[in-house]
């Protein structure tokens, strides 16, 4: 079976990569221009042949593209993100969260039904502040992501800028209600987060650090668990290598251990970045080993595939795309497939 794979990137293009397995190639099927830095993308989820992306410029832009069964795609919406650099989306049935980077605005637009689009302007837009003892990442709010606990209805956005994730209620209504924040350690720059079980695990930029949370649902208090260095040499504080995402494939009977997975840019090694590897069983947070990807500033990775056998993975300043199998019962990586000609990717999306 050949796989399509949109790619995202700091480019002016959205492309559609295919990944063969059989014959072990990852081609260039078709790249769409639609404007400044595309980096984020996400799918509609009744129907994953519509994305949505965002344009990461000053007078930030959220689009709709939607695709043919042969991986084309075609501009179809368009709107203002409702601030500046729109750096994350994610969407529901009904509605488009965005996290506006630069101006620290969480954006809400509604999406119709039918053949859905993006209504504009933006029904609700929550301005964060915020700041951090790091002058030059952390002078304001910068939300860096919008993610959704499902079960609790909950959307959580990590605050890079002033170091904590702040919690949001999504109430019947669609109207966001905040519900209070978690605290990290001062300039540690949260980026990211991903959730297993009862747990919360975020991935703190500026210090490259994983912590591990209980995670309860609200009026419940999160409780610290453990905490990790992404890597098993980290450099001094501060230096330029920047833990970028986290990802927890969910167990199946493949691989019916969970591991959790970190991307770490900007290694000075000529072997690239690392992709480390946690164990995390019940409160365990075990670093369990260290993949060098042959990437640079690896920045997007996502898993796909049956089982979530495979994990996609780019270098946005070189190297390309690469594919890796998951071996070791999900302990350890090895490439399968590589293209160093895709240009500058920064995320993901299986087909």
């Amino acid at each position: 079976m050949v796989y399509l794979i949109f790619t995202s990137s700091y480019t002016t293009e959205v492309s559609t990569l295919t990944f063969d397995p059989d014959s072990s190639t990852i081609r260039l099927l078709s790249s769409l221009d639609v404007g400044h830095h595309p980096s984020w993308i996400t799918f509609y989820p009744d129907d994953h042949s519509l994305i949505f992306t965002g344009l990461e410029q000053t007078d930030g832009k959220v689009l709709a593209i939607k695709f043919d069964d042969e991986g084309k795609g075609e501009v179809v919406a368009e709107a203002s993100s409702g601030g500046a650099d729109p750096c994350s989306l994610l969407a529901t049935k009904t509605k488009l969260f965005v996290a506006n980077y630069s101006t620290g605005a969480v954006s809400q637009f509604a999406i119709s039904s039918g053949v859905p689009y993006i209504l504009s302007p933006s029904s609700t837009t929550v301005q964060l502040k915020g700041t951090g003892p790091n002058t030059s990442r952390q002078e304001g709010s910068h939300p860096h992501q919008v993610a959704i606990h499902e079960d609790y209805g909950e959307l959580l956005v990590p605050d890079l800028g002033a170091d904590v994730v702040q919690r949001f209620k999504v109430e019947e209504d669609g109207i966001l209600s905040h519900r209070g924040h978690i605290q990290f350690a001062l300039g540690s720059g949260p980026r990211h987060v991903a959730f297993y079980g009862d747990y919360l695990y975020t991935l703190l930029e500026l210090s490259s650090v994983i912590v591990k949370h209980q995670f309860p649902p609200l009026p419940g208090l999160p409780k610290i668990v453990k905490s990790s260095p992404t890597m098993s040499t980290p450099m001094p504080q501060p230096n330029d290598m920047l833990a970028a995402e986290v990802l927890i494939p969910k167990p199946n009977s493949t691989y019916p251990v969970p591991y959790l997975y970190v991307s770490n840019r900007n290694d000075p090694s000529p072997e690239g970045d690392v992709i480390s590897i946690f164990a995390i069983e019940q409160d365990s947070l075990e670093l369990v080993a260290e993949v060098r990807s042959g990437l640079n500033h690896l920045r997007g990775m996502l898993f796909g595939g049956p089982d979530d056998r495979w994990l996609i993975a780019g270098g946005a300043n070189g190297g390309g795309v690469k594919v890796f199998e998951r071996i070791d019962d999900g302990r350890g990586l090895r490439v399968v497939a590589a293209n160093p000609d895709i240009e500058a990717p920064t995320g993901f999306l299986w087909k």
